[in-house]
């Protein structure tokens, strides 16, 4: 589950699910899949996921630099995990706070997912569909998997890292770097395709840092 995956400039949450519910340790491409080309799809777990980011669904103007989530300043993200009332995941929230003010998720603009701001198995249906991407998610048994997953317990990563396979286009920039941008699902976020490369980024920031800070988990509207 990447709970929070960002930059200055775009951001996105994404869900991803496996086949095995428990610890896993693969070793090899057929049990862990590649990282790009027809080797992507043959491990236990699903790469692509079901994502919301923003900008992908079409609102540009929502998180950056002086935007309404604005990058420039401190922010609250906050993540939601929703039940049907018998402890099954149906739905994966985000709100912001800045400023003293709670920003609600963005919605999509494109006509046929125009309802959500959050994600949902239908949701993640229609992005697949819209975008042409494959279904894995749903595959590999979308948010139910993923919810017996998350019964079992999961352990908080935080890093800061670089992308040698990708350059992080898939997050900020038009991916694949070969498709028509006005496709829609695209464009990921404003950066050039030739931005990203990792020595590029090494060399010329090595300061770079980010904060995560006050990280708090408990009921739904207790760690706001």
């Amino acid at each position: 589950m990447d709970i929070w995956e960002a930059n200055s400039v775009s951001a996105a949450v994404t869900a991803h699910n496996c086949q095995t519910t428990g610890q896993f340790k693969c070793n090899d491409t057929k049990s862990c899949g590649g990282l790009s080309g027809p080797d992507r799809y043959v491990g236990h777990c699903d790469r692509d996921g079901c994502d919301f980011n923003s900008f992908r669904l079409g609102n540009n103007s929502f998180y950056g630099r002086g935007m309404m989530v604005d990058t420039n300043q401190l922010v609250t993200v906050t993540t939601q995990f929703a039940t049907d009332g018998t402890g099954n995941l149906n739905e994966i929230r985000r709100i912001y706070s800045q400023n003293g003010k709670k920003i609600f998720n963005s919605k999509a603009t494109f006509p046929s997912l125009s309802q959500f701001n959050s994600i949902t198995q239908p949701f993640c249906d229609a992005e697949k569909a819209l975008f042409k991407d494959k279904n894995d998610f749903k595959k590999l048994g979308g948010l139910n998997k993923l919810s017996q997953s998350m019964k079992n317990g999961m352990v908080l990563v935080l890093s800061l890292w670089d992308d040698y396979e990708q350059h992080m286009l898939w997050l900020d920039s038009q991916y694949p770097t070969t498709s028509d941008p006005s496709v829609p699902g695209v464009l990921r976020g404003p950066c050039a395709t030739n931005t990203g490369q990792p020595k590029v980024l090494q060399n010329e920031y090595p300061t770079a840092h980010v904060i995560y800070s006050n990280i708090r988990f408990g009921p739904i509207g207790s760690t706001m």
